[in-house]
């Protein structure tokens, strides 16, 4: 894209989808505080995406521009009830209530559970030898770990990874109709199913298993408070949705980076103990979370532009993981880059909660699988997720031998 005057992120078409990288590039070099259409702003620079998920004045919650995006209804409801949408003070108290969940005590665990279905998954992957990276690998890890903290049964698990995709397609700037039905059906039949599953863990407390998150969301307190019903279905899912596709995608993206840069892939190869470092490059060069959203609360400078009060902010993560002001040689891959201040988690109160736990099974899955299989190759075209929002792999077909 050469006119970015013209450019608006609510008309973007699949050619951005497909590589946005060049048109943020420019954006961020000739327009970084660019205005859309209906007024509202794209940021570009890691300063003024930080700046603005420093401050506590640009706020998360979206009632009122959800309510023109859906209407009344399952999307409205859940979006508006989670907390990623939410400010203080309800979201300290639910914050506090996950946070339960990614103890270093509990975080040991799940180190240990990830390492069990990584192996086991890898098992799978030798027998097969040709496969889809994302069917048969990057999606079923978060998909038995998530089910492992809501205590999801089996026969519902196939299920998670379409519920996520179509309850958080819903927040891409351009969305038609038939997404927004997908995600509201979406929400009504995992409500449904999580309905039955804290019916149950509610008469059979005992059952829980150390690592479950959804005792601590149904009896933990805060101040006295505790979490409603409405309260306590959204933030399953938000778990869900924050654990399950970022996570496919990190797996995926990280994969997809390798193939496209054997160089760095041969590195790592020779030198397993670059996957720390190789899984924070991994992270800003394809950021599973390519953007965000803030509503200022109060005036904000940013660089020679100043935004008033009721600014409808949108964050570009992705332009910010790529600027040269902050990294150099940007769109270079480096697995040994250091630092890495790269934004993929955001930062400020709404930094993601389950930071620790995506590198540990970042670190474990791709760190496996390169160990495992140092002949891994591209077999046949790869194909991406739709979406603005969220980067990642529809299909990714590998060779393992």
């Amino acid at each position: 894209m050469t006119d970015i005057a013209e450019f608006d992120l609510n008309a973007i078409g699949p050619a951005y989808i497909e590589d946005p990288y060049p048109t943020l590039r420019a954006l961020r070099e000739r327009s970084p505080v660019h205005r859309n259409a209906d007024g509202s702003v794209f940021l570009t620079r890691h300063a003024d995406v930080l700046k603005v998920y420093q401050s506590r004045a640009m706020l998360s919650d979206k009632t009122e521009e959800f309510g023109k995006k859906f209407g009344q209804c399952p999307l409205h409801t859940h979006h508006t009830t989670s907390l990623v949408f939410n400010d203080p003070p309800y979201h300290t108290v639910v914050r506090k209530l996950l946070a339960s969940a990614f103890t270093p005590r509990k975080l040991a665990v799940f180190e240990g559970l990830i390492e069990g279905i990584v192996e086991r998954l890898l098992d799978r992957v030798e027998e097969k030898g040709d496969l889809d990276l994302i069917e048969d690998f990057a999606k079923v890890l978060p998909t038995e770990i998530i089910s492992f903290m809501l205590g999801i049964p089996p026969e519902y698990r196939q299920k998670l990874r379409g519920y996520s995709l179509a309850i958080l397609g819903a927040l891409d700037p351009v969305v038609p109709p038939e997404r927004i039905k997908a995600g509201n059906e979406a929400v009504v039949e995992f409500t449904e199913i999580l309905t039955d599953i804290i019916d149950h863990r509610r008469r059979n407390r005992e059952g829980a298993m150390e690592g479950e998150v959804l005792e601590s969301l149904i009896f933990g307190e805060v101040d006295g408070k505790r979490l409603n019903d409405e309260e306590l279905m959204q933030n399953c899912i938000f778990l869900l949705n924050a654990g399950h596709e970022t996570t496919t995608s990190l797996v995926g993206n990280s994969v997809g980076i390798l193939l496209k840069n054997p160089d760095e892939h041969r590195r790592l190869i020779a030198a397993p103990g670059l996957i720390t470092s190789a899984v924070e490059e991994f992270l800003r060069v394809e950021s599973p979370l390519q953007q965000g959203n803030r509503l200022a609360g109060e005036e904000i400078e940013l660089g020679d532009v100043v935004l008033p009060k009721g600014t409808y902010i949108h964050t570009s993560i992705a332009a910010a993981n790529r600027d040269p002001a902050v990294f150099a040689d940007p769109d270079r891959v480096d697995l040994s880059r250091s630092p890495n201040k790269h934004l993929a988690f955001a930062t400020g109160i709404h930094v993601c909660l389950g930071a620790t736990l995506a590198r540990v099974e970042g670190r474990i899955a791709v760190g496996g699988l390169v160990k495992r299989f140092p002949r891994l190759t591209a077999n046949g075209p790869a194909t991406m997720v739709p979406l603005a929002r969220f980067r990642g792999y529809a299909s990714l077909p590998v060779r393992v031998r």
